[in-house]
């Protein structure tokens, strides 16, 4: 019997195989890669992979067209070339200039290795320097000209460069001209990022829709969509680039007033119910103080509002202390007095369990049933008040996010409060107000202890009517306020004892909520522990963050309110809301992590009783724009010209940034430096609006289309 050679019958399926797949006339052509549009996804880009797709998503890019919408947040000038003895110290720069010897590399240590040589041009030479790229020794060449871009530093007659990027100069054209400058994610490059954006421009540019008809823009001098994005991109002039931003500015501002203006006109065609019966006696004689004058007239433009067959929508915005639960208290008493219910949600339990136990109080005398609707509630208490709401026995109901749920019904809902509107999606309010039923909606009062300057409300908040209380309550002394460095830090705890011995109360308030959380800062767990065993063992020291469970949060904030507590330290938790008119001194750690708003609010939390209140920053940073925003924050106590200095100082991107007001973000425009274009926009909106209300005409389908994407948290805006 013979043996198998498996060997040679391997061989000879392999052969077989081969021929096959070689044989003239039956090659199998290889399969077309599909063509690039704006839909395709950017794992389908050469050199993304796993890995790169997921930092870019961290962007927020997935797709083709995410790309493109993704701008340069600044430029490089290399066009500009300097002769080595004038450049320009600490600043980046461009040079012509030969390698005059041999570039030579040592090791530092493991790891760390540089490689160092000269330049030199008809004014002086440079000294080039390299840190872990000892390939440029090859790459550079004595006695041939180059162009080196990169930061200068100088020292007495020495220049020199680190790192700098470079070409022959020969090639130079292929990387110099004006260079976009991207953010970035870890794992990403600017090199990268360039190549990708260039290979979607190629394949996609002429697939951009222009939303701006042709009229427009001649009216108002833009250049079209696709030279924009171009230019946006790779500006081969200063001017082009400024074109470009200009023309997509433009676009933002005004898609965003048209489908603001569009909202508002068809808010004016829903029906509600009108409320003529309006008695605020009961409300006004049950107060220990007399309403300000900014209360009464926010009280009387959504009286007015209320009155109307058509559903309020007005935003109330408000310093801290300034009285908006009075105001609010005020519109859900019309509420009752025409046999309807109100709904008033906040965005956290603690918050919810204040406004309820608050609007009991107000309300009590007009007779009004206020209850409570939160998560952390049991499923039998759950039932009851959802039973006692659907049954119309609840007149108002505050809560949190769990007045959304699908259970809840209402009898005759005829008005919703959403507090703190920032907080919230569109999206959540929308739902709220559905639970009205019926063809008539429920009028909206959404309020906002975030001050925001007037130009910038009117953008967030464009569909609504808008009502400021600007003035405090008589009696509040106003919050004195310091800034101190870390080696105060013995004399600060000293003042903290003196306010404990004379009765008051302290808030601690840190950044992080645990060591866990990097960059050296103070985290509230830690730090307060520290405090409770080592600095203040003899004070009643409590602890709360984020991260606890609602009821251990609500114990320890009821402990402090009762006074049971001398300090609380605590992450941001307590920045809205929280009234402990016992408490007299804030102490905000790391207070350069905040903006300047973000301080506002908890130095609110202060200063709300009759004797004085401080606040203390605690910042080590020397950056000359920090410690400028901190000593804004401890010059004044209006927080509309806090709003106002911020907006000025870091732009509108705090207020914008947030994706819950349910508005598209703004990728270009700002409004401190583009007013002008704003209100250009703001009037060609309107025209628009004027002269086609439902935007149906066939040079506005590509407008509409731009609009309800910009929308879409909003739902479908043309329905």
């Amino acid at each position: 019997m013979k043996t198998c050679n498996f060997r040679k019958i391997f061989s000879f399926f392999r052969s077989v195989c081969y021929n096959k797949a070689t044989s003239p006339g039956k090659e199998t052509p290889p399969m077309p890669k599909p063509a690039i549009t704006l839909h395709t996804p950017l794992t389908e880009f050469h050199g993304v992979g796993p890995t790169r797709a997921a930092a870019l998503a961290k962007l927020g890019l997935h797709t083709a067209a995410d790309l493109l919408a993704y701008f340069p947040r600044d430029y490089e000038d290399r066009t500009l070339r300097e002769s080595i003895a004038v450049l320009p110290p600490d600043a980046p720069a461009a040079v012509s200039a030969l390698i005059a010897e041999p570039l030579r590399t040592s090791y530092l240590r493991a790891g760390m290795e540089v490689t160092k040589g000269r330049a030199v041009d008809h004014t002086g030479q440079l000294e080039l320097t390299f840190f872990n790229q000892s390939y440029v020794r090859r790459a550079l060449h004595p006695g041939q000209a180059y162009v080196f871009y990169g930061q200068v530093t100088v020292h007495g007659t020495r220049r020199q460069m680190t790192n700098p990027i470079f070409e022959p100069e020969g090639k130079w054209a292929q990387i110099g001209g004006i260079v976009p400058v991207y953010p970035l994610a870890a794992g990403l490059s600017q090199n990268f990022l360039r190549t990708l954006l260039r290979t979607a421009l190629s394949a996609c540019l002429n697939q951009i829709e222009d939303p701006l008809p042709p009229a427009l823009r001649a009216e108002h001098r833009l250049v079209g969509a696709q030279e924009a994005y171009r230019a946006i991109h790779c500006p081969a002039t200063w001017a082009d680039l400024q074109a470009a931003r200009r023309r997509l500015m433009f676009e933002e501002l005004f898609c965003l007033n048209l489908g603001l203006t569009y909202l508002r006109t068809r808010r004016e065609c829903e029906s509600a119910l009108p409320f003529p019966n309006q008695d605020l006696s009961a409300l006004t004689g049950s107060l220990p103080f007399q309403l300000t004058q900014a209360q009464r007239r926010a009280i009387d433009e959504a009286a007015a509002d209320l009155r109307k067959p058509t559903p309020m929508s007005r935003l109330l915005q408000g310093d801290v202390g300034s009285g908006k639960t009075v105001v609010a208290a005020a519109c859900a008493l019309f509420a009752y007095q025409n046999g309807c219910q109100a709904a008033f949600m906040a965005p956290t339990e603690l918050l919810a369990h204040q406004h309820q136990a608050t609007l009991k109080t107000l309300l009590r005398q007009a007779g009004l049933r206020v209850a409570l609707l939160i998560g952390s509630m049991t499923p039998a208490q759950k039932r009851q008040t959802t039973a006692a709401l659907a049954a119309g026995e609840i007149d108002l109901v505050v809560g949190t996010h769990a007045l959304l749920s699908e259970g809840v019904q209402f009898a005759r809902l005829g008005l919703v409060i959403t507090d703190e509107q920032h907080r919230f999606g569109v999206g959540q309010r929308a739902a709220l107000a559905a639970k009205s039923g019926g063809d008539l909606h429920p009028h909206v009062l959404v309020m906002s202890a975030t001050p925001i300057p007037r130009t910038l409300a009117l953008m967030l908040y464009g569909d609504l009517d808008l009502s400021l209380l600007n003035e405090l309550p008589p009696g509040r002394t106003p919050v004195e306020t310091y800034l101190i460095h870390e080696n105060k830090r013995p004399r600060l705890y000293n003042f903290v004892r003196k306010q404990v011995a004379l009765g008051r109360q302290v808030y601690i308030v840190c950044p992080a909520v645990s060591q866990e959380d990097p960059d050296g800062v103070k985290a509230a767990e830690q730090y307060g522990h520290a405090l409770q065993t080592e600095v203040f063992p003899d004070l009643r020291v409590g602890i709360v963050h984020g991260k606890q469970r609602s009821k251990e949060k609500q114990a320890v904030m009821a402990a402090f309110a009762a006074g049971d507590l001398d300090v609380l330290v605590s992450t941001t938790v307590i920045e809205v809301g929280v009234d402990v008119p016992n408490a007299s001194l804030m102490v905000i750690e790391n207070a350069d992590r905040f903006g300047l708003s973000q301080l506002h609010q908890l130095r609110g939390r202060v200063g709300r009783g009759t004797h004085q209140s401080y606040c203390v920053l605690l910042s080590d940073s020397e950056n000359p724009q920090t410690r400028q925003r901190l000593k804004t924050l401890a010059a004044t106590t209006d927080g509309f010209a806090l709003a106002e200095a911020d907006l000025k100082q870091r732009g509108p991107g705090d207020f914008f940034g947030t994706r819950q007001t349910g508005l598209p973000q703004l990728r270009l425009a700002t409004l401190e430096g583009d007013l002008t274009l704003l209100q250009e926009a703001q009037t060609a909106a309107r025209q628009t609006i004027q002269t086609d209300p439902p935007l149906t005409r066939p040079d506005h389908q590509a407008l509409r289309r731009r609009i309800s994407a910009l929308f879409q948290e909003k739902g479908e805006i043309f329905n």
